[in-house]
């Protein structure tokens, strides 16, 4: 559950209309809770729209078992957040404060009344991403994790939640708060993450937290889908959000984070109708609600392992844990990954000083310390604009003699004239030192090897495409992107060598690696996928 601050003040006193209270009333039971009956526990399904016709709500503490904050839900007002669009569960208890009658829709049937009425659905999105956004940035959840700081575990779970906007409370095993040391006793003084108030999950994964919120296939893997979209960067997303608008039956598939490569960008300033600027996750995570606004499901972090065509025409889709999805059309924006360095103990120190993300989870790390940033695209440009707020110095490594060709000439010209900021031209890591975390690096330029101590190498060079499990199932160029269009045989732009099988931006072989490219592509993609569905 969100806030209940501002934002749903500012929605007291607008209330929903009477007329749309009344479509409410004609699907929903009317139910009772006496004063201090749970209304729904933490990991519940949210399965049905709650309104508020008489009495109180309040947002529980799991661990106290009081009241969480000042604010409660009373008459005209609803609970939920963004998570029920998408089937999620609940991160936080909520009870009757008084006796209270409430009107509970199925949420299946409220999805649908939603899409029929848009007034009534603009008015209770504004209201569940307004709730959203201010959990996460006051960190309101029953999602505590302990020690991210020394555990490369619990690091990989903190960046799937930051990127996915989950909230969640993040606590140092050193801290003295009262807090902290009841829970670092909890967990015998060892990295964890906990879920409610005595939930300790053991060998923590994002799939593993993801399957406690509801963000898992489970509830979806029978459909039979008119479009399965795999990748969840902006092009992914874009599909998604045409899919669903155009009234295909759509599930879209991300193995790490919403927003994809885009997602790790902390400022794009050439996307058109964002003159200040906006990060990859805000961009992609106000797509990922339109999205879910028309209906089209998400699964994450699932990945896709193969793909088979039956004999009835259906692909289906082989996911990491065993788990098929099918659908009439596949539409492929996986993307790519930033290729790694070939340096000793490059393993050891990734997610302990090595990162392929600059967000501001990763950013922390470097308070204090100087950064290294390896790479000359926009990507790694951005970065570093970005870590110099929080650095004391960046250090960007390029093994190039200029950044003209690969970097956008504004971003060139920020960087260069920025004193926060050193370029090492024709120039590579060669070196790794530390102990359990990285503590520094060596370069091996012209004037030959320089040592730099930092906290922090944030690699994002070249990139290779995500289209293994395509294999036999699309034609692909000598670096592995999918070729498409005539090319390849397909019948229209963005169609692969097999006939329902589409694919879009960066793992498309000769497009521009653009976001609003992607976005453009995705969009235009989903044309051709219903002609395909029609047949």
């Amino acid at each position: 559950m969100e806030s209940i601050g501002a934002d749903l003040e500012t929605m007291k006193r607008v209330p929903l209309a009477d007329g749309h209270v009344a479509m409410i009333r004609d699907i929903a039971a009317e139910r009772t809770y006496e004063a201090g009956e749970t209304i729904a526990e933490v990991g519940d399904a949210m399965d049905e729209f709650i309104y508020v016709l008489d009495g109180e709500i309040e947002i529980v503490d799991p661990y106290s078992g009081v009241r969480m904050i000042e604010s409660t839900l009373g008459p005209t007002q609803f609970m939920g957040e963004i998570g029920f669009l998408n089937a999620g569960a609940w991160t936080l208890p909520m009870r009757a404060a008084k006796d209270t009658r409430v009107l509970a829709a199925p949420r299946e049937d409220m999805l649908a009344l939603m899409r029929r009425v848009p007034e009534l659905s603009d008015h209770i999105i504004t209201v569940f991403a307004a709730r959203r956004r201010r959990t996460f940035e006051e960190n309101r959840s029953s999602i505590k994790l302990v020690g991210a700081d020394k555990d490369a575990a619990v690091q990989r779970v903190e960046s799937f939640l930051r990127r996915n906007r989950l909230p969640y409370q993040s606590y140092d095993l050193d801290a003295s708060d009262e807090e902290s040391v009841e829970l670092c006793t909890l967990v015998e003084h060892m990295p964890a993450v906990i879920f409610n108030k005595d939930e300790v999950i053991a060998d923590p994964t994002p799939g593993k937290v993801a399957r406690r919120l509801g963000l898992d296939i489970d509830s979806c893997r029978e459909t039979i889908y008119d479009v399965l979209i795999v990748g969840g960067g902006p092009g992914g997303v874009a599909a998604a959000v045409y899919a669903g608008a155009e009234g295909l039956c759509a599930l879209l598939v991300e193995d790490t984070a919403i927003g994809g490569q885009a997602g790790t960008s902390s400022r794009i300033e050439n996307y058109m109708g964002f003159p200040t600027g906006i990060s990859g996750a805000d961009l992609v995570y106000r797509g990922e609600i339109q999205a879910l606004k028309f209906g089209t499901r998400f699964a994450m972090p699932r990945r896709v392992e193969a793909l088979e065509k039956r004999d009835d025409g259906l692909f289906c889709a082989t996911l990491d844990d065993g788990a098929q999805v099918c659908a009439k059309s596949v539409v492929v924006g996986t993307g790519v990954q930033y290729r790694r360095l070939p340096l000793d103990r490059l393993v050891e120190f990734e997610g302990a000083g090595i990162y392929y993300a600059a967000t501001d989870m990763e950013a922390r790390f470097c308070k204090g310390s100087d950064a290294v940033v390896v790479g000359g695209g926009n990507s790694a440009g951005q970065a570093a604009m970005f870590l110099c707020r929080h650095a004391s110095h960046v250090h960007l490594v390029v093994r190039g003699d200029s950044l003209a060709k690969s970097m956008s000439d504004y971003l060139t010209q920020r960087l260069e004239n920025d004193s926060g900021i050193t370029i090492h031209y024709e120039t590579e890591v060669s070196a790794l030192r530390g102990d359990e975390r990285l503590q520094g690096v060596t370069l091996s330029g012209p004037d030959g090897e320089t040592r730099i101590d930092t906290n922090g190498l944030f690699i994002m060079i070249g990139a290779a495409p995500n289209t293994g499990w395509l294999e036999g199932h699309a034609k692909l160029d000598e670096r592995g992107f999918v070729i498409t269009g005539e090319g390849a045989g397909g019948r229209s732009q963005f169609e692969t060598s097999t006939p329902g099988i589409f694919a879009i931006g960066d793992v498309r072989s000769g497009s521009v690696k653009r976001v609003a490219s992607a976005v453009g592509e995705g969009s235009v993609v989903i044309s051709a996928a219903w002609e395909h569905v029609l047949g």
